[in-house]
């Protein structure tokens, strides 16, 4: 289910017809996509995960999302005023999902993209000047714009909660190793830790857990609403 979906009820049938019309029309229009291909770094209209450094090593369920073009190409925001187009900024994928592309146009009144390539574009021209921030303005935003633009699923409420929910709760692990290089260096330190120190070391583990996520949920659903209002 996609978050935040448009209500249908006192919706124009003449808009209604319209819409379906054009979307019919787009989706004629829309050409074969590639293969997925991890060893060229190829997932076309997917939404990729890679672990990052020290971070994913506390958090597993942390790391840094990119989304990618109809021809498979990765694009992610990666710092101030910086985009990386080509591969993850933190290392090769390690999970990826394919999007829909007919999601993607089922509301174009609200969406302000008219293809799939295009929302990426836009959102890139719109990140490009912006601060990176890694708990209000960051990689999930980034991909979060993009699937608004798109209106993908109907909904114009992504944020860095359920970009993130989205990818880890349906993304596909690329291969075996992958599983390793994420959860390994964990796995490593909760046992070192409780070697060295106890019990105590998974409480705090636990406690970062609880802490990261409660942040990014305060962050996106109670600070933005304050921002706005």
């Amino acid at each position: 289910m996609f978050p935040g979906r448009f209500p249908m009820m006192d919706v124009n049938p003449r808009y209604v017809v319209e819409r379906d019309n054009a979307l019919q029309r787009i989706q004629h229009d829309l050409w074969p996509l590639d293969e997925i291909d991890p060893k060229k770094e190829k997932f076309p209209c997917c939404l990729v995960w890679t672990p990052l450094p020290v971070v994913s090593w506390l958090a597993p369920f942390v790391g840094h999302v990119g989304i990618c073009r109809e021809d498979g190409t990765v694009v992610d925001f990666s710092g101030s005023n910086m985009i990386t187009v080509g591969n993850l900024s933190y290392g090769a994928v390690a999970r990826y999902y394919q999007l829909d592309r007919r999601q993607g146009y089922q509301h174009a009144e609200f969406g302000t993209a008219v293809s799939w390539d295009d929302a990426l574009h836009s959102s890139t021209l719109s990140f490009e000047h912006r601060n990176f921030n890694p708990f209000t303005c960051n990689d999930h935003s980034f991909v979060a714009d993009c699937l608004n633009r798109l209106s993908y699923g109907g909904s114009m409420n992504w944020n860095m909660v359920n970009v993130g929910v989205l990818v880890l709760s349906k993304g596909q692990w690329v291969n075996g190793s992958s599983i390793l290089r994420s959860f390994m260096p964990f796995i490593v330190m909760v046992c070192f830790g409780h070697l060295m120190v106890g019990w105590q070391f998974l409480i705090g583990i636990l406690s970062f857990f609880l802490l990261v996520a409660g942040w990014y949920i305060l962050a996106t659903y109670c600070f933005n609403n304050l921002i706005e209002y």
